[in-house]
Order: structure tokens, then sequence, then C-alpha cells
């Protein structure tokens, strides 16, 4: 029996390192691998960093696009990688097997297959698409094309890089099941689909929520519809709608006196000002203390990633890591606050003296924490 389960943890120490992932949390990027920099990444300790490919964009060429670019750099550099692809359509129901558009992104995924197969740890087949649709056409037509799409990659991995191939599979990414209308039947068939398929390593959530709470029903609605051997990634999650929430609320009476801003400013208006001219880190810092709305939820990247870490079946988690231009871009009352989730402040706080960004108060010593 000892032999036994000594050649059994053999075989899997001899696994990929994307299968071996067990609760670890990293670098989400989004789109933005101009962001990247590993300066950040070694401060916060962080060994693994996603990304996502808008597919329609690889028509000007898979090699050098720089979200393929920056992943590949990144696993030449260390660290563990994730990718997933994005399916935008936005304007048009999902097209069907032997059609031109469908020929179309057979031909992005061949393009794309070839460079990162291999070299990467984890592929995400899809990113938002009960998001990145038409309400219309979340329907089994939506489930049709990422199924024929994962086929696909099933297929060429099998047949390029079989035996052991470092990249793992997973199928992303299901968006707001706290909300029961999400919870549909195009939705149970996509969990249908990743228990059926042998290949597919599980699932990708988005928990972006107004509430820790609200965590809860994503896992209570997964887990039991995989495989027990089967985990789950969270490559994007917040609290992004409860500082939604509160972003037309008045300042705090101790902030305003302390830094002469109007006592009737609402909070947007302080993040706007501190977007046009980066404020010294600790008047950032003091804007966030003092707003009770988001000191009282300080630790919640640890008390979050504590709950995913405990259903014993969490692969990777990746946290946003970085303020981005497209979360400061035109910011107003109605702007969705992404950039209050980032590890990293360089539009909101001044840069280091060697250009490197500063972190955010509340979430670098929780992010560098959940390292061990």
């Amino acid at each position: 029996m000892r032999k036994l389960l000594a050649a059994g943890a053999a075989a899997l120490l001899s696994l990929p390192g994307g299968a071996l992932a067990q609760g670890a949390l990293g670098a989400n990027y989004n789109e933005h691998f101009e962001d990247i920099d590993y300066r950040d990444l070694d401060k916060a300790d962080a060994r693994w960093l996603r990304l996502f490919v808008p597919m329609p964009q690889l028509d000007r060429g898979a090699a050098e696009h720089g979200a393929v670019r920056a992943v590949l750099d990144a696993g030449q550099h260390g660290r563990k990688t994730i990718l997933s692809l994005k399916w935008p359509y936005m304007r048009g129901d999902f097209p069907r097997a032997g059609t031109p558009g469908f020929q179309r992104e057979i031909a992005r995924l061949d393009a794309l297959l070839p460079i990162v197969m291999g070299k990467i740890d984890i592929l995400v087949i899809g990113n938002e698409p009960y998001i990145e649709s038409r309400e219309q056409d979340r329907d089994l037509d939506l489930n049709a094309f990422y199924e024929a799409m994962a086929a696909h990659v099933i297929a060429w991995r099998a047949a390029h890089c079989a035996g052991g191939c470092r990249t793992r599979l997973y199928m992303g990414s299901l968006t707001r099941l706290d909300l029961a209308k999400n919870r549909t039947k195009s939705v149970e068939r996509w969990l249908e689909y990743v228990k059926a398929t042998p290949e597919i390593d599980g699932v990708d959530i988005h928990p972006h929520l107004p509430a820790l709470e609200a965590a809860r029903p994503f896992l209570d609605y997964i887990l039991p519809r995989m495989r027990p051997e089967q985990k789950f990634l969270v490559t994007e999650f917040s609290l992004v709608w409860w500082w939604q929430a509160n972003m037309q609320k008045p300042v705090p009476p101790a902030f305003a006196d302390k830094y002469q801003a109007p006592r009737n400013a609402q909070n947007w208006q302080i993040i706007k000002a501190a977007l046009e001219t980066p404020f010294p880190r600790q008047q950032w810092d003091d804007f966030l203390s003092m707003s009770p709305w988001f000191e009282g939820r300080k630790h919640y990247l640890r008390n979050q990633v504590k709950m995913f870490r405990d259903t014993g079946r969490l692969a990777v988690a990746t946290y946003g890591f970085k303020q981005g231009s497209s979360m400061s871009a035109d910011f107003g009352p109605q702007k969705t606050p992404w950039l209050l989730n980032s590890v990293f402040a360089p539009r909101t706080i001044k840069p280091n003296a060697d250009g490197s960004a500063q972190p955010n108060c509340a979430w670098i010593d929780d992010f560098k924490a959940l390292q061990k």
C-alpha cells in the first residue's frame, strides 16, 4: 500500500503546473498587458498572472498581439500564466457550424493555438459569454458555439500537445449567479458540458458582487454540477457593486476638513480629482481609511479567498492588480469604480521616485499574506 501511495504521489508531482494549482492567488490584468511590471509582481510575491485576448484582434497577427506576447514573456520569466479567450458577440447571434463566420473563428484559434499551447499553464475557453453577447442570444446557440470552440481546442491539444501537455483547459466564465434570473437552461447546459468532458478541468467564475455573502450562491451552484475531481478558477472577483453604491454619497467629513475639500463633495469627485492630479499616498490612504464604506471591507480580499479555498476545489484566483486606462477614462458619477479593486494604484497615487507604482493600502498586505 505504501508503494502505491508513493507511486500516486510521484504521478501527481509529474502533472503540469496548472493541474497542481491548489488555491493559488495571482494578478489579473484583463486586457491591459501594457500594465505588467515585474517590479509590482515581485513586491506582491505574485507568481500567477492572467490576461484575456479579444479574438477578433488576432486578425492583425496572433504572434504580434500584445496580450499573447506578454503572457509568453511572463512564462519565460518564471510566472504561471492564464490566458482567457474573449469572443465579443454584441452585434449579432453566434455563428453556426459551416458558416463563414464560424470558419473565421476556427481560423483565429488555429492562428493562436500553435503559439500558446504547451507554453501557458491554463487556457480558458471564453471570458464572459453571458455578458459579451446580446440578451436574446443567451440561449442554446451560445452553448453550441462555445462547445464547438472547446472541441476544436481539445482536438488540437490532443494532436499537437499530447502526453502531459502543460496547458490545462477550463470553460469560462459564469457571472452573477447570485441572481436567480441568471441560472438559466443555457447556464445549466454549460456546466453539463464541463462535467461530461474529461479534457476540461473545470469552470471559471467572475463574482463581481455587492457583498461578500453573494459569492456563496456561485459555489453552491457550480460545485455539485461538476465532477468531484474538477476544480474552479476565479479569474475576476470584487466588491465593485458595493463601491458603485457609494460613489454619490458625501465624502468623509474628516477627510474634507483635513484636505480642504468641500463637505458636500461626493466620493466620485474625490476619485476624479485624484485621477486628474494623483494624490500623495497618505492622502489616498486617508480617503479610503476614513470612508466607512471602504474601511469596513478592507479585508474583503482575505475573506473572499478564504471562502474559495475552504471548498478544497479552488485552482487559481486572480485579483485585479493594477489601475488600467479603461478604469480611469471619463470618470464620473455613473462610472463603474473598478479602480478601487486594484492592488496597485498608479492612476490615483503619485508614483515612486523610480517610476514604479505605489500599492493600495487596503489590499497589498493581505495579497502578500495569501501567497503563503
